[in-house]
């Protein structure tokens, strides 16, 4: 029979361990930004342009044979990779001047293979994206991580605190440079669907962290007599089993997703279960870290009480 585990009644001191926590998640972002600024990211069609080609091969073929067959044929700067199965092929093609027609581009690539080939592959898919549109498309996608975390910092300064705010926003960008770095460190396909995933790993983490804070607020009008550090560890260890909870079903749909979903969905899902396992430690160990840091206490959370209004009972 399985152990209960009763998180509701955990007391876990997360926040004495904040210097190691915090240290933690500094050496990670430098590496992250490190490998960001000298490997970037592996762009995919929708962001660099060019052209790209499926073909499938009745039986397994060697990507070197096909990389000097292309080569052999003109095309050398051309990618090779398997998609889903070793007789599947993904080739992606830089832009160039013959880019205008892809069908025409692409029965020429497929007569080289055929020619050069082990054996005759068919055509499967044929995507065309042009430089200006692929340029377009990467500048949108940084846009639009901007303007979500610019939105998220206005909402939760409304919504709680200034300092909460930044906070949340602080653990969001963790949370983004490392799942970005991660990509840039295996060096897998960014492509839209990547980013759609980045966009909801940004939705996510701020659901579980704005849960910590709302927790964070209520035990200020509860908690009077324990310190700033009691206060927040006890919200974190409250919020622990339903933090724990979500993330480990959310993660059970992903990891069929990225099993079972097929290579089409292989990128994406996995940029989500980095995001949701990054998100989760983040929840836990930055998020009430970094209000703390920012100077939340019970004066900066609790409302100024009118004249004569009857004081809060402490429980």
């Amino acid at each position: 029979m399985l152990p209960h585990l009763n998180f509701a009644e955990s007391n876990i001191d997360f926040l004495g361990k904040r210097k190691i926590t915090i240290a933690i998640s500094l050496v990670l972002i430098i590496i992250s930004v490190a490998l960001l600024a000298t490997r970037g990211l592996n762009f995919g069609i929708d962001f660099t342009g060019g052209t790209l080609v499926e073909v499938g091969y009745p039986e397994a073929v060697e990507l070197d044979t096909i990389r000097e067959t292309l080569s052999a044929g003109g095309y050398e700067g051309a990618q090779v990779q398997t998609f889903g199965t070793s007789r599947d092929v993904l080739i992606r093609l830089p832009p160039s001047e013959d880019d205008d027609n892809p069908a025409m581009l692409s029965n020429r690539v497929l007569n080289a293979l055929q020619d050069g080939g082990p054996s005759d592959p068919d055509l499967r898919r044929v995507e065309f994206v042009g430089p200006a549109v692929g340029e377009e498309l990467r500048e949108q996608g940084g846009l639009a991580m901007i303007y979500a975390l610019a939105g998220i910092l206005i909402y939760v300064a409304v919504r709680f605190e200034w300092r909460f705010s930044i906070g949340s926003v602080l653990a969001l960008v963790h949370d983004v440079l490392i799942t970005l770095g991660i990509f840039s460190l295996l060096q897998m396909e960014f492509d839209l669907g990547v980013l759609a995933a980045v966009l909801a790993v940004i939705g996510y983490s701020l659901n579980d962290t704005i849960v910590v804070y709302d927790r964070i607020r209520e035990n200020f009008r509860v908690l009077r007599k324990q310190s700033t550090e009691q206060v927040m560890n006890n919200a974190v260890n409250k919020t622990l089993a339903r933090t724990i909870v979500t993330s480990m079903t959310t993660l059970l749909v992903l990891l069929s997703l990225a099993f079972l979903g097929g290579a089409a969905l292989q990128n994406f899902s996995i940029a989500l279960i980095i995001g949701v396992v990054v998100g989760t430690y983040s929840s836990i160990f930055i998020a009430a870290t970094a209000a703390l840091m920012l100077g939340v206490d019970r004066q900066v959370l609790l409302p100024v009480k009118k004249e004569g209004a009857e004081e809060d009972q402490t429980p």
